[in-house]
C-alpha cells in the first residue's frame, strides 16, 4: 500500500532540457529493480520544469530510494543539468486510486 511519496521538482538549464528529459527517461530502468519503489512517474511541466513523483509502502522504502542509484545520479548530474538544486519534499499519501 503507498503511505508516503516523495516529490522532487527539478529546473533544467537553459539548453539542457533535453538532457534532463533523456536523463528522467533512463532513470525508469534503475527504478525498476529497486522493490521498495512501488510507483515513480517522471513528468514535464513545462519547457525547463520537471518533477519526479514516487510512492513507497513505508519510510524504509523512501529512505532506501533516497540512497539508491537515481538518487546518487541526480546527485552527480545535477550541477550540469539544472539551474539550481533538486528540491525534495517528503509527502504523505492521503488518497490514491490505481488502475
Amino acid at each position: 500500500m503507498n503511505k508516503v511519496a516523495l516529490l522532487v521538482r527539478l529546473e533544467a538549464k537553459i539548453g539542457k532540457e533535453q538532457e534532463v528529459e533523456r536523463f528522467l527517461k533512463d532513470g525508469l530502468t534503475i527504478v525498476q529493480n529497486e522493490p521498495a519503489t512501488n510507483t515513480w512517474f517522471a513528468i514535464r511541466i513545462g519547457q525547463s520544469s520537471f518533477a519526479i513523483f514516487d510512492t513507497f509502502s513505508d519510510d524504509a522504502g523512501r529512505n532506501a530510494h533516497l540512497t539508491g542509484a537515481v538518487a546518487k545520479a541526480l546527485m552527480e548530474k545535477a550541477g550540469e543539468l539544472l539551474a539550481k538544486p533538486p528540491l525534495i519534499e517528503n509527502a504523505d499519501i492521503l488518497a490514491v486510486k490505481l488502475p
